[in-house]
């Protein structure tokens, strides 16, 4: 059996890229441990309760241990507010000093494989491209065998965008944006297939309450598809994708471990 390390910015991250496949790694029998960057907060006067709802998004993964490194979220968009008092934004971190706290998890845990970001970070924030040369350095580090780093077909974000522009609903990423985010299509090397982890995928964002809770266009959207059956839900997130840097393209592998 392997040790994977899901290395991801906030908490809900583990969820959306990767969720279905850190199931089904801990169903085989796999240890699963997810790290994020940073707590959620960008500011220190908010609550801490995102750490409370990552772990319990994690046992609903069946991952065994989850730790934060400890950093402050950077905010996405054009503005990069100054740090809060006494912590540091993850976009501003050190890359050696971040990549050693990665790197001391990975030794302990003797991790075969760490999930990780790719250079864009998949749409720009600031926070996954931070993850990216943290990942890559931590685990040069820690001589972590593997890297792959989650992903997102570009074709698909585009045909999804225009489908809600289409049906007057929001879609996920601005037209600007999914033109150039996460992966073209033909340079995924993993296709991972998660739709028996529908039901698990789906709880473990539920658990992300306060994501989910506001009056929001997109939270209601969040609201609508956590209310659907699990066969459904599989059916709309049937798959997961990566891409391993060091591994030429071609036919996607169909597991994480190959």
């Amino acid at each position: 059996m392997a040790t994977v390390v899901a290395f991801h910015a906030h908490p809900d991250d583990e969820v959306i890229l990767t969720g279905g496949t850190l199931a089904r790694a801990a169903a085989g029998g796999h240890r699963v441990v997810v790290v994020t960057a940073t707590d959620g907060r960008m500011h220190n006067e908010e609550s801490g309760f995102r750490l409370d709802e990552l772990r319990s998004s994690a046992d609903i993964l069946g991952a065994q241990r989850v730790e934060c490194l400890g950093y402050a979220d950077s905010g996405y968009g054009p503005v990069f507010y100054p740090d809060p008092p006494g912590r540091v934004s993850f976009g501003r971190a050190n890359v050696e000093e971040a990549a050693q706290r990665l790197a001391a998890i990975l030794r302990e845990e003797e991790a075969d494989l760490l999930l990780s970001y790719q250079p864009n970070g998949g749409y720009g924030h600031r926070d996954h491209v931070q993850v990216h040369h943290v990942g890559k350095r931590g685990a040069e580090l820690a001589a972590t065998p593997r890297v792959l780093e989650a992903t997102m077909p570009r074709e698909l974000l585009v045909r999804v965008g225009q489908l809600a522009s289409a049906l007057r609903l929001p879609a996920p990423y601005e037209p600007h944006i999914a033109r150039t985010a996460y992966a073209p299509r033909a340079s995924i090397t993993h296709r991972i297939d998660v739709f028996a982890f529908a039901r698990q995928k789906r709880d473990a964002f539920a658990a992300h309450r306060s994501q989910i809770g506001d009056s929001s266009v997109a939270a209601r959207m969040y609201g609508v598809l956590l209310r659907l059956p699990p066969q459904a839900f599989g059916l709309l997130f049937p798959r997961e994708w990566f891409v391993d840097p060091a591994l030429p393209t071609g036919s996607a592998r169909r597991d994480i471990f190959d």
